[in-house]
């Protein structure tokens, strides 16, 4: 099930064969090769997702033979390693994570989130609503809208009720939306499953998160596309719920609409919840913003979407970022009433966050205001996502794989989180 395409498959010449990654019938498969019995690869399992080690030091119940062994054979935990950290003044945290062939990827702890599962149905959805007072239905949405606006750019108070962990699945991107910094990077490789869920686990690790008891959400929403590195996301799912015990409910994968993946998303036994990043009304202007768009235009992707089996509670999130005089005017909220009218669907509007060399503008409050209004009175759930880490360059569209960071938030040495879990 490796992505052979990657160059980092266990056993390539030249590369680490890393540990974190495997399920336990291919560690099995492994310590059958070392002349161990199976029940060895349980323990190594265990080491791995549930305590989480990086080194084989700390892996103790292996025979100290056995792990020289397995360091000679060139095996590694693999677990990516976190590098370089900002933290935002809104508690928002950027990392800077290295991996074993050198390359760089970019994830982001937010404590709180950014209210994006609000609406869609979840467990995590009822919690973010339950601490704002919304009971889910269309009235209660028109409450939120002044809640909203006074959140973008509010800051956080030191703990978190939930946070949020937004995971990268390659190195750079190559869909090329034209308001995404990441986009300027271009793609060089796919991460492999064990990349992208090791740097869920390296996270965790820092916060000292205990799974079962601290709630955590995830998002696919870093750097890349993950629809075009279907199988080793799947791969990350799959280790993440059955490994490492997070369950799929409490995970979102956004897309810029691979039209063939959604339609093969929709047959997954285990799969997140799915956001669609919309971000026009109609294919001209999807276009400019999306190039995607030239080959899935917006009826396809819809048709597609239409194909996943929601439960009872579950809702699709359709992703729009609002660009100044671009697509954010009333003719633009109507279209998109028109779009999703019938679809069990609510809307996540994102004011867009600025990066260097990108020539789009904020759109103004009134307006975003107005299109979120018309939305709701249009029965369509709508919410703001609220910005986190801005001042860093962790928010949504600015993620670039660079330690260039306003002097307000340079990057920092690595230090023990603020406020870890107890």
């Amino acid at each position: 099930m490796l992505n052979k395409t990657n160059g980092l498959e266990p056993g390539a010449k030249g590369q680490a064969r890393p540990l974190f990654g495997l399920f336990p019938e291919e560690l099995k498969s492994v310590l059958e090769g070392f002349g161990q019995k199976v029940y060895r690869a349980t323990q190594i399992s265990e080491a791995v997702y549930r305590q989480r080690v990086t080194s084989f030091d700390e892996m103790t119940t292996l025979p100290a033979a056995l792990r020289e062994e397995l360091v000679t054979a060139g095996y590694t935990v693999g677990m990516p390693e976190i590098v370089q950290a900002a933290r935002s003044v809104d508690g928002t945290e950027r990392y800077l994570m290295r991996l074993a062939d050198g390359e760089t990827v970019e994830t982001v702890w937010m404590p709180d989130g950014d209210g994006g599962e609000r609406g869609d149905g979840s467990e995590a959805s009822l919690e973010e609503e339950e601490s704002e007072g919304l009971e889910g239905n269309v009235s209660e949405f028109k409450t939120a809208v002044k809640r909203d606006l006074r959140n973008v750019g509010a800051l956080e108070q030191n703990g978190y009720r939930r946070a949020t962990i937004c995971i990268s699945s390659q190195v750079g991107c190559a869909v090329n939306c034209q308001f995404c910094l990441t986009a300027k990077l271009g793609v060089k490789r796919n991460l492999t499953g064990g990349e992208i869920a090791g740097q869920v686990a390296a996270v965790l690790n820092r916060h000292g998160v205990k799974i079962g008891k601290d709630r955590i959400n995830l998002v696919f929403m870093g750097m890349g596309e993950p629809f075009l590195n279907y199988e080793e996301f799947i791969r990350s799912v799959q280790l993440l719920v059955k490994q490492i015990g997070i369950p799929e409910s409490r995970m979102t994968v956004s897309t810029s609409g691979i039209e063939p993946a959604i339609r093969r998303f929709a047959q997954e036994p285990i799969r997140p919840k799915l956001a669609l990043s919309l971000n026009a009304s109609n294919d001209e202007v999807r276009e400019q913003v999306m190039p995607i768009t030239r080959k899935w235009k917006i009826h396809q992707l819809l048709d597609a979407v239409n194909t996943l089996p929601l439960g009872k509670r579950e809702w699709v999130t359709f992703e729009y970022v609002l660009l100044g005089g671009i697509n954010d005017q009333p003719e633009h909220a109507r279209e998109v009433l028109d779009l999703l009218k019938g679809m069990k669907a609510k809307v996540n509007l994102i004011v867009w966050n600025p990066g260097p060399g990108i020539a789009y503008t904020q759109p103004k409050p009134e307006d975003v205001a107005v299109f979120q209004k018309m939305l709701i009175d249009g029965g369509m759930p709508a919410y703001i996502r609220r910005p986190r880490g801005r001042d860093i360059y962790a928010a949504c569209g600015q993620l670039k794989r660079t330690v260039e960071l306003p002097e307000a938030a340079p990057l920092v040495g690595i230090a023990p989180a603020a406020n870890p879990p107890g």
